[in-house]
């Protein structure tokens, strides 16, 4: 899953002509897992406490998503959805994966409603946990995010707004995120990624409301009540548009659902891709 030195740094495979780090565990039906666009993030900082469950199960795979992570940072590359759904359909044609059940997470969310939009016949289920894809105004908690500048200090209070139980957010946690965002070239593209004035990137990231109404998979939303970054709103509307949809709100829980509610999350979605083996 990772090497010894750095547990970020997975398996690599050119997706769509793009050097991918990513994380393959596990056996059976293939879930392909997007993360957020956080400043550090990488698939296995976003999934590390889910993936193991979901690997008892299931084959989980968790590329970090160009401009992210580990993954290949081509010089002249537009950071859009266009090229992030692309990115994704050349990961899973690279793995040989007809079909996959789909988990995306705040940007990664809005990715996953796009990539089931555009290619329905790739997704199984679909999974959006703390999603963009539906219009907003920008929350002081996502312009802070998108807006972030290194520094520990700045990595810690991002961490604050992340979660609503801070206790789970160390020193330690905020050093080794802060680390990720000062790697070579990872905070120049960052900053090519959400520039002032951010509101158009949520916009940029919106799916048409008739094409979300119109798919057809099964999908579990999840939100944090308390999230301070993406609003509850986006998960209700989700719920009101997409017809075979089902939605539950954790209490207590901020941005991290899979973290602050890592045990829950995870049995409810190995519950929730069950129903369709069994079906």
């Amino acid at each position: 899953m990772s090497t010894a030195a750095n547990p970020e740094i997975g398996r690599s495979i050119v997706a769509n002509g793009i050097t991918t780090n990513y994380h393959d565990v596990g056996s059976g039906s293939p879930v392909l897992l997007i993360h957020g666009s956080g400043p550090g993030v990488t698939g296995w900082a976003n999934w590390r406490m889910t993936l193991p469950e979901l690997a008892q199960h299931y084959r989980a795979l968790a590329p970090d998503m160009v401009g992210f992570g580990y993954t290949e940072r081509p010089a002249g590359i537009e950071y859009n959805f266009d090229t992030w759904v692309n990115h994704a359909v050349g990961f899973l044609d690279a793995l040989g994966l007809e079909q996959v059940d789909l988990i995306g997470n705040s940007f990664g969310g809005g990715l996953s409603l796009a990539l089931a939009i555009r290619h329905p016949e790739r997704i199984r289920r679909l999974v959006l946990m703390g999603a963009v894809g539906v219009n907003f105004e920008l929350t002081p908690g996502l312009d802070a995010v998108w807006g972030y500048e290194p520094s520990v200090e700045n990595m810690r209070a991002l961490l604050d707004v992340f979660a609503f139980n801070r206790e789970l957010m160390t020193d330690e946690l905020a050093r080794m995120r802060y680390e990720a965002s000062t790697r070579a070239g990872v905070q120049e593209a960052y900053r090519e990624m959400f520039p002032a004035p951010r509101q158009r990137w949520i916009e940029a990231m919106t799916s048409d409301e008739a094409d979300i109404a119109a798919l057809p998979h099964e999908t579990l939303i999840f939100h944090g009540r308390e999230d301070a970054v993406i609003p509850l709103s986006n998960a209700l509307r989700f719920a009101e548009l997409i017809p075979r949809s089902q939605l539950h709100v954790f209490s207590h829980c901020g941005h991290w659902t899979q973290i602050e509610h890592a045990g829950r999350f995870s049995r409810m979605v190995i519950d929730f891709f069950g129903e369709a083996d069994r079906d």
